[in-house]
């Protein structure tokens, strides 16, 4: 990695903050206090329904997480830790359980799978071919041990790169290389672009390129420290992005959008917590994201949350003392698939219908209570 600062170190700090969650131990029951008068169960119902796990042990995954619902949700594709291995590895997989295949190498690190709108490739990030392990410079491993946080993180692999995947032929082709860190990708809607977080210009920052041969970069932000996760909207006029900008030594983050040219930037979110994984709804109104809570370090509390797209109005959806987190919607706005924690030891994918939102985004859910986007007094 090319982070030439202190306050790029500081930048890698706030992400091995937010990703040390799943190993965090999840707060028993009853220790996590709800001002809410209902259950968590009751909660939830609001939201969704029918929650079922879709990967296991018992299907050879230690672990799994970030999954991605196919254009026609058919398919899901996902990370996962093969079993007895500690790097992630990205599998396809029908959305009833059945045809699991690993399409990585099986070699080095992958991550950030997406779905090409042609339902024929996919994209995702991997350092098979470059496997120089990332160094926590000595400041990082001194603020890790400060806030206590476990050992659970994404290092930024300087060789890690874009590959498209074929299904029909099972071709990797790399799409976006270089000597530094590019990963975190997804197409847009018509699949001609394709936007990513890289750490080519000395910085973590969000980028647009061609979807077909990389051609025609353009970088989207310019903001010190972190700005990543990037996902276009259903239209495909503007993305939306986390960022640690605001306060790089802290560990939170927040999201923001932005147009194609990167010029017209608006925060969604505005208050001392983390902030990650945002994922429009299909009607464009709704962003789902994660927010943790550490203002209880011994129990930190990662839970869904949907916010309007102008930040207007936030609601609470997850209320399970689990991790829960990394939420997408599939395209017809149906289900909803998230990485969580619930009753296991190591993080799973599951799947729920998603009834809090009509596919219009009509709010359907009565929520208990709406939940503040901005910092308390």
């Amino acid at each position: 990695m090319r982070f030439s600062s202190l306050v790029h170190y500081s930048t890698l700090f706030a992400l091995l903050v937010s990703f040390s969650i799943c190993e965090a131990a999840a707060p028993a029951a009853g220790e996590r206090q709800s001002t809410s008068s209902v259950s968590p169960a009751e909660h939830e119902a609001r939201w969704f329904r029918g929650v079922r796990q879709m990967t296991s042990t018992e299907m050879g995954l230690d672990r799994a997480g970030e999954a991605y619902f196919s254009p026609d949700g058919k398919r899901i594709c996902f990370q996962a830790y093969p079993k007895g291995q500690s790097a992630y590895q990205i599998y396809v997989m029908n959305v009833d359980g059945t045809g699991l295949k690993m399409v990585s190498t099986g070699q080095g690190a992958t991550t950030c799978s997406f779905f090409h709108p042609s339902n024929e490739k996919m994209i995702f990030a991997s350092n098979h071919l470059d496997q120089r392990p990332p160094k926590m410079p000595e400041e990082v491993e001194k603020a890790v041990k400060r806030v206590g946080a476990r050992r659970y993180t994404w290092p930024f692999y300087p060789g890690m790169d874009v590959y498209e995947y074929t299904f029909a032929t099972g071709q990797l082709r790399p799409l976006i290389t270089g000597p530094d860190y590019d990963a975190e990708c997804a197409y847009s809607p018509d699949g001609k672009l394709i936007v990513f977080c890289s750490s080519r210009d000395d910085n973590l920052d969000t980028y647009i390129c061609d979807a077909e041969d990389g051609n025609n970069l353009r970088r989207i932000t310019t903001a010190p420290g972190y700005d990543g996760g990037p996902f276009f909207s259903p239209d495909g006029k503007r993305v939306i992005y986390r960022s640690n900008r605001r306060d790089i030594d802290s560990g939170t983050m927040q999201i923001f959008t932005n147009n194609l040219e990167g010029s017209d930037e608006r925060a969604l979110t505005d208050h001392e917590m983390l902030h990650w994984c945002p994922f429009y709804h299909p009607s464009g109104k709704w962003v789902i994201y994660t927010r943790g809570d550490h203002s209880d370090p011994r129990h930190p509390s990662y839970d869904l949350y949907l916010v309007r797209e102008d930040g207007s109005e936030s609601y609470r959806v997850t209320a399970d003392p689990a991790f829960d987190g990394l939420p997408v919607f599939s395209a017809d706005g149906r289900y909803m698939m998230w990485t969580s924690k619930r009753g296991l030891d190591a993080p799973q994918i599951f799947m729920a219908e998603f009834i809090g939102l009509t596919p219009d985004g009509e709010l359907r859910a009565q929520p208990v209570e709406k939940a503040s986007e901005q910092n308390r007094e």
